[in-house]
Order: C-alpha cells, then sequence, then structure tokens
C-alpha cells in the first residue's frame, strides 16, 4: 500500500512542476513515506533524515516531508525533535500535499497535517490519472480496519474502514490496462472487507473480481490482505467462477494456538480458518495459500508454538511471513511482558526452517514441468526475463522472442527455494 501511495503522491507533486531525480544532490525535495507495522520505524526515519543533513551540509537544504503512518504516529512530535523536517504528511491527507508545499513556500511555517479525511482523498487523487505502467500495478479499494488485533497499530494510524466508490476503483482499473497494465492487485488494511453502496446497489470485493474480469487485456488479478472473518461465500465463489482470479490466498492465521488468537483479539479460530480453506480447495483444486506468523507473542508456552507447527504442516503454506512479536506503542499487547528473545530467535529459526522446507518441495514439484508465467520485464546485460507463475512465484527464463505483458509457458529445469528456473518456447494466447 506505501508503494501505492508513494506512486500517487508522485502523480500529484508532478502537477505542479516536481520530476524524481537519483542525484540526491540534486534534489530539492525529500520525502520520506513511512510504515509504521515494524519496530524502529520511528527511528529508522530520524537516521534516513540524518544521512540527507549529513549530504547537505554545504548545500542549500531542501524540503523536507515526512508522510505515512510514522508522521501519523508521531505528528507533531517529529517537528519538535528533528526541527530539519519541515512538513509531516498523515495517510489519509496526502491529497493535500500540492496546496501544502505551496503554503510553506510562501509562509516558511512548519506543517503538521494529520486529519483523516479519507472520503475526500480518493475524490481528489480521482481527478489525477494513475501514471503506473508496469506489468503488475496496485489499485488500493479498502483502508483502515476495524478489528483492532492487540497487536495492531493499523486502526490507529490508518483509522476506520473506508471503502472508496466502486466506479473509481474500475475506472482506475481501465486506465491501468491502457497503460499496459497485466495484472491488477486490489490493496487494503482488511480488504475482504471492501463494502461499498450507491444507489440502492451494494457492492462487495467480489463485485470487484467480477468486473475487473471483464476488462479485455486484463490477464491477472490478485488481492491482499485478507482477514478470516471476512471470507464470505461470494468471494470463496469467485475462486471457482472467475478464471482471471489467480489461486493464491494471503490470508494471515498469526498462530496456531487458539489460546494466543484470542490473547491477539483476532476474532477466529482455527477450526474456523481450516474451514475456509476447505472450502476454497472445494471450488478450485489449484488453490493455494500463503500466510503470517506472530512468533512469541506474549504468554505463547511451548504448547502453543507447537500447535503453530501443527498447523504449518497440516496446511502446507507456500509462502509466508514470519516475526517475533514487536511490541507497537499505543496497541494494547505493547503492555504485555515480552518473552525471552534469545529462545524466540530460536522459534523462529525453527518454524521457518519448516516453513522453507515446504517452499522448497512446492518448487522442487514444478522440475521438468510447463507453467504459465506473466512475464514482468528483461533482465539487464542477460536475454533472460522475469516474471512470476499463477502462485506468484518467481521465474527467471531463457527466451528468444519474448516481451513484458505476454503470458508464456516455460519448462522449469532447476530451483531453488525462491525461485523457478526455466526455458521458454511456447507462447500463450492472451487473455480476452
Amino acid at each position: 500500500m506505501n508503494e501505492y501511495d508513494s506512486n500517487r503522491i508522485y502523480d500529484l507533486v508532478s502537477t505542479i512542476g516536481f520530476s524524481k531525480t537519483e542525484i540526491k544532490k540534486n534534489a530539492d525535495c525529500f520525502l520520506l513515506n513511512t510504515c509504521h507495522i515494524r519496530e524502529k520505524a520511528t527511528e529508522k526515519v530520524y537516521h534516513e533524515i540524518g544521512r540527507v543533513k549529513k549530504e547537505f551540509r554545504n548545500l542549500q537544504k531542501p524540503l523536507v516531508i515526512v508522510s505515512g503512518c510514522v508522521a501519523q504516529a508521531e505528528s507533531n512530535e517529529m517537528l519538535k525533535r528533528e526541527p530539519y523536517i519541515d512538513m509531516v504528511i498523515g495517510p489519509q491527507s496526502y491529497h493535500k500535499i500540492n496546496d501544502l508545499i505551496l503554503n510553506y513556500k510562501r509562509k516558511k511555517i512548519k506543517i503538521n497535517e494529520t486529519e483523516f479525511d479519507v472520503v475526500k482523498k480518493f475524490d481528489e487523487l480521482e481527478k489525477i490519472s494513475n501514471s503506473q505502467n508496469k506489468i503488475s500495478s496496485f489499485i488500493t479499494i479498502q483502508e483502515g480496519c476495524d478489528k483492532f488485533c492487540n497487536f495492531c497499530v493499523v486502526p490507529y494510524t490508518r483509522g476506520p474502514e473506508f471503502s472508496r466508490s466502486f466506479n473509481q476503483i474500475i475506472h482506475e482499473a481501465k486506465e491501468l490496462v491502457k497503460n499496459g497494465v497485466r495484472e491488477i492487485i486490489l490493496l487494503g488494511q482488511n480488504v475482504n472487507a471492501y463494502y461499498f453502496s450507491d444507489n440502492d446497489k451494494n457492492y462487495k470485493l467480489s463485485s470487484i473480481i467480477k468486473e475487473l474480469n471483464n476488462i479485455k487485456n486484463l490477464n491477472r488479478i490478485r488481492f491482499m490482505t485478507s482477514h478470516p472473518n471476512d471470507m464470505s461465500e461470494d468471494l470463496i465463489n469467485c475462486y471457482r467462477d472467475c478464471e482471471k482470479l489467480m489461486p493464491l490466498l494471503h490470508l494471515p492465521v498469526q498462530s496456531g494456538s487458539d489460546k494466543i488468537l484470542q490473547l491477539m483479539n483476532r476474532k477466529h479460530n482455527i477450526k474456523q480458518y481450516l474451514a475456509i480453506l476447505e472450502k476454497l480447495k472445494n471450488v478450485n483444486k489449484n488453490f493455494k495459500i500463503s500466510s503470517d506468523f506472530i512468533i512469541s507473542y506474549p504468554e505463547e508456552n511451548e504448547k502453543d508454538f507447537q500447535d503453530t507447527l501443527n498447523l504449518i504442516n497440516t496446511v502446507g503454506f507456500i509462502n509466508s511471513y514470519s516475526f517475533i512479536f514487536s511490541p507497537r506503542p499505543g496497541t494494547p499487547a505493547a503492555i504485555k511482558k515480552i518473552n525471552d528473545l534469545e529462545k524466540s530467535k530460536k522459534k523462529l529459526q525453527k518454524l521457518q526452517n519448516i516453513l522453507e522446507k515446504i517452499q522448497l518441495e512446492n518448487n522442487k514439484n514444478y522440475l521438468s514441468k510447463y507453467c504459465e508465467v506473466l512475464v514482468e520485464n528483461k533482465l539487464k546485460n542477460d536475454r533472460k526475463f522475469f516474471g512470476r507463475t499463477k502462485l506468484m512465484i518467481p521465474v527467471i527464463f531463457e527466451a528468444n522472442d519474448c516481451k513484458p505483458g505476454m503470458l508464456v509457458n516455460v519448462k522449469i529445469t532447476s530451483f531453488s527455494k525462491n525461485n523457478l528456473f526455466g526455458v521458454s518456447k511456447i507462447n500463450i494466447e492472451k487473455v480476452a
């Protein structure tokens, strides 16, 4: 989502004369778009600004803007702690950036803009075309979260759940496809909670997927990140009815222990989670799952950890993200007693070893087989190309006649934990 926001911020500031530069000393404005989901995010911002200060010690000071969730969380404290910062802008206020920059240039007064103004934000963004032309691109359809998991800072930095207009989303998708985009990834902090009502007509995430499925020259649809409680029957059935929806779902479970899930305030249990996976496999035999895991959450004991390992072995997640619990200031879990760090590191390594073994075995199954790959780019100084399978597995392959945006058949000749390698000889007709 931060990548999407960063791209849209650039679309905005480009209308008042800004352009990107790869040469730092040529910049007259630095904008740090930040995430607050992990530990030490705030300190990383100050360290980066310290580097800018050092580089511009003998040069004219650039305009320094901090945007995103760290700006939202720290607010005026950032301006007090680091005078080099000129402006902080929250993630629901960045649509105002042009006016804020122009006002600062006139008045030279530091600015704190951290209101939750998400409705107006998307109305303003609708006026500026999304310039992205990558083969795979993002569209934010939903922001914020009402779940209030005890470890999560999102409800405090992104605000309550808000769903964009259905028509806005479809219009942006069609513009991206005109730009050459062939895969669209729908984004939201709780993307499957999407719900929009207009003139007595109600739209859900399944409504968007079905509409995108009819767009000519769009080959693939994905969405992330989802909450188990919002995996409705109509959404599950999209994996049967919409051929462009890829058969991979990222559905964070966080823990295999019902006790820990309750302490996390996740509002689902393992029986419910497994029931969702069973339904998905029933509607699409090719369906696969990836997930997130938090290790050593406060009060987690060895049995709870073993429950998580058992779940991993039962489900066979083809890809996952796993971390040691990181207390986020202001969340209920932040005041809990933290488990021993050294023991937590050993537990994380054990869990990741199992996840990596499953991932490696899954990649091994592709050996000597053909798989469909969406070509994203050509590698520099080589005749090789890069793309991804339907299950998002990166593929590096050789091909004589190949262009980004094409769907090609690649014969897999070798593999690693993270990648497949092969040769393409057969092109697949593009999905109409």
